[in-house]
């Protein structure tokens, strides 16, 4: 009898050993896969990387799921050119400041591509970015800086979306009007510098404009390795050119 009692507690404290190594293996391997997780291969939709108390800080999605803009903490349905896949970056106070974003439509053979890096201005729509766009063969390539205003970009938008609303009529005309004089004197953002190359002439070029974003100076090359410098009024029309015509 004693003897099978032994038996019994050695066998009970093996039996502990081995379930007590198999837990412990576990709980190992469940810290490792949260904090190591690896894989070859992910299909996937959508991103969101997240601070811990849930602010979302980036966003990659196909363009299904891309986030709408988020301005002054308020969400706006859609983006004016449609949604993109990429990425989009959002500040410390949840607004969108940036992000990367292309795309291409085809149509009876016709094509339109697009991809853009941006960043924003705090409060106001991108003040930096770096593009390529193409249209049927007429390329751009280049650097673009934006002047933006004070004013949030989220009044802007809420202006524009709620004179659009309006019932037609004098009032609203006059108002869309406002917005239009607003809109040319660069109020909602102008912009003042680009340093790129156009195809299908193959010229290199830098533009800087006014406040109003209307160019006012250009240094190009053209593909026969030709300069020129040219001096432009508010009309856009040439006053003075290097080499002289």
């Amino acid at each position: 009898m004693e003897r099978k009692l032994i038996k019994r507690v050695q066998f009970l404290q093996a039996y502990s050993l081995v379930l007590t190594a198999i837990l412990a293996a576990m709980v190992l391997t469940g810290f490792v896969s949260r904090n190591n997780t690896k894989m070859d291969q992910l299909d996937v939709g959508r991103i969101n990387v997240v601070e811990k108390d849930g602010r979302v800080r980036m966003v990659i999605s196909n363009k299904e799921l891309a986030p709408d803009p988020v301005l002054g903490g308020k969400t706006y349905p859609m983006r004016s050119g449609g949604n993109q896949a990429g990425i989009i970056f959002f500040n410390d106070v949840g607004d969108e400041c940036g992000g990367l974003a292309y795309g291409v439509k085809q149509k009876d053979g016709k094509y339109a591509a697009d991809s853009q890096l941006a960043f924003d201005q705090f409060n106001q729509d991108q003040t930096v970015g770096i593009q390529y766009s193409e249209e049927n063969g007429n390329r751009f390539a280049g650097l673009k800086v934006w002047d933006r205003g004070e004013t949030p970009a989220s009044e802007i938008v809420d202006k524009i979306t709620a004179a659009k609303a309006m019932k037609e009529g004098p009032e609203k005309a006059r108002v869309m009007k406002e917005i239009e004089e607003a809109v040319k004197r660069g109020e909602y953002g102008a912009l003042r510098i680009v340093v790129g190359k156009r195809d299908p002439d193959k010229t290199a070029e830098i533009m800087l404009a006014d406040a109003a974003g209307k160019p006012r100076l250009r240094l190009s090359v053209n593909v026969a390795g030709a300069p020129k410098l040219e001096f432009l009024d508010a009309d856009g029309k040439v006053f003075y050119s290097l080499p002289q015509k």
